[in-house]
């Protein structure tokens, strides 16, 4: 099976059309919402927010039924485009259509984000005991949906967020820190739906499957294993944040428990990584492959993840006898240089460095919302005839790795994997094909 640029680049497509298909946000809900869940409630509030929202909402609008009250979802896209929505983001709900949809903010909150968050919150106002929360959270709902504590800003906000991104910190460690900002993020959405009862559908964008962590946990009472200031000063970040924002940071926690005490409610994980990875998995396996799963908890820096990646896969090459790896998970990126990029793309690089020489060898990476980094890439796909092709045109692998410049690297060869938004999240993929 020679892998001509045609061939493995077709073989990837199909990789990544299963995964997707296997994450595909709204069969998931239908999937997972049931008769039963309706049956005894009087009313129907549907709330929540992420980049899946869209598809999961219209899933939820049509198994709720007369039921269903009305609802705000917070989106990256607003899912009507052709109708202009007024200023802060809003598509306001009419006939057709029962909910309110907000354009949010990603990787940063927006005032579109807080104007969610507000809307959210009136609506919610108004439940009684008799009623059903629906919350419909995906990835990407930490920044899309947001309703500070008191005293803080949209600018306080973004600040803290930026400094997060930039310096390399976990998810589990980013989203400690937003929970203790935030009215609506470690289970504050069920201090907000009380006395209602709640049900959350969750698709899952982070390694683990924590639904604490997904979109920060607005319908899971946690408390923060770990201190928010302690994770401050262990990025040295204390000089680098808004006054107010370290001010909260110190306040002493409150358990939601205590506000939610005779509340029902309950959580259920709908898709995740590994449902993703499977389908991939069975696709490699049809067009061919001997499939190793390498598991959905790849983690740790982007370019030592790429690079470990594409030396497991020179390990069990094999001439003529084809051999496909799957792994998934999420990198991170602490950046040090002015480029730009994403951790997919900064993993690609740092893969094509170990694959130099080996022209039989292919590594894909995949964000399966589509996104990776500020960028509008979703990965980027090397071989190990990359870095000498980077070289004749002058561009050195080392020095763009260097800068955090990957997407302009891959931008210049063509590399780029572009899907566009998908409509889903549920981590990163790391495809190696061995021919």
């Amino acid at each position: 099976m020679p892998p001509t640029l045609q061939a493995h680049q077709q073989h990837l497509a199909t990789l990544r059309a299963a995964a997707l298909r296997a994450a595909d946000p709204a069969e998931a809900v239908r999937g997972n919402l049931k008769p039963a869940d309706v049956a005894e409630v009087e009313r129907v509030f549907i709330v929540g927010a992420g980049k899946a929202g869209a598809a999961m909402a219209q899933a939820a609008i049509e198994m709720v039924g007369d039921k269903l009250v009305g609802g705000v979802m917070a989106v990256p896209h607003l899912p009507f485009p052709s109708r202009r929505p007024p200023e802060g983001g809003r598509w306001a709900r009419g006939e057709s259509e029962p909910l309110n949809y907000f354009q949010g903010g990603h990787p940063l909150p927006t005032e579109g984000s807080l104007a969610a968050g507000r809307a959210i919150a009136e609506l919610l106002s108004q439940t009684t005991p008799r009623d059903l929360v629906l919350a419909l959270i995906s990835g990407g709902g930490s920044a899309l949906m947001e309703l500070p504590k008191p005293g803080l800003t949209l600018s306080d906000l973004q600040i803290t967020n930026h400094q997060l991104l930039k310096c390399g910190a976990t998810i589990h460690e980013f989203n400690s820190v937003r929970k203790a900002l935030s009215q609506i993020k470690g289970g504050g959405l069920l201090k907000l739906a009380a006395p209602a009862q709640v049900l959350g559908l969750i698709l899952s964008d982070v390694v683990g499957n924590d639904l604490s962590i997904i979109a920060s946990g607005p319908t899971v009472e946690t408390a923060n294993n770990t201190s928010p200031l302690e994770i401050i000063e262990r990025y040295q970040l204390t000089a680098a944040l808004p006054r107010t924002v370290l001010q909260i940071l110190r306040e002493p926690s409150v358990p939601i428990r205590s506000s939610i005490s005779q509340s029902v409610f309950n959580n259920r994980l709908i898709a995740s990584n590994r449902h993703a990875g499977e389908a991939a998995a069975q696709a490699a396996r049809e067009l061919g492959f001997t499939v190793e799963l390498m598991g959905d908890d790849w983690q740790g820096e982007a370019r030592e993840v790429g690079a470990r990646f594409a030396q497991k896969l020179l390990a069990v090459h094999r001439p003529s006898s084809p051999v496909a790896l799957i792994a998934g998970g999420e990198s991170t990126v602490t950046v040090r240089g002015a480029g730009k990029g994403g951790r997919n793309q900064e993993a690609a690089l740092a893969a094509a460095q170990v694959l130099a020489g080996h022209p039989q060898i292919v590594v894909s990476t995949f964000g399966t919302d589509g996104v990776d980094g500020p960028t509008d890439a979703a990965g980027a796909t090397v071989t190990g005839e990359t870095a000498a092709r980077a070289r004749a045109l002058g561009l050195e692998l080392q020095t763009f790795l260097e800068n955090n410049d990957a997407y302009n690297f891959f931008a210049a060869l063509g590399d780029l994997v572009i899907t566009g938004p998908t409509g889903t999240n549920v981590n990163d993929l790391l495809f190696g094909l061995a021919y």
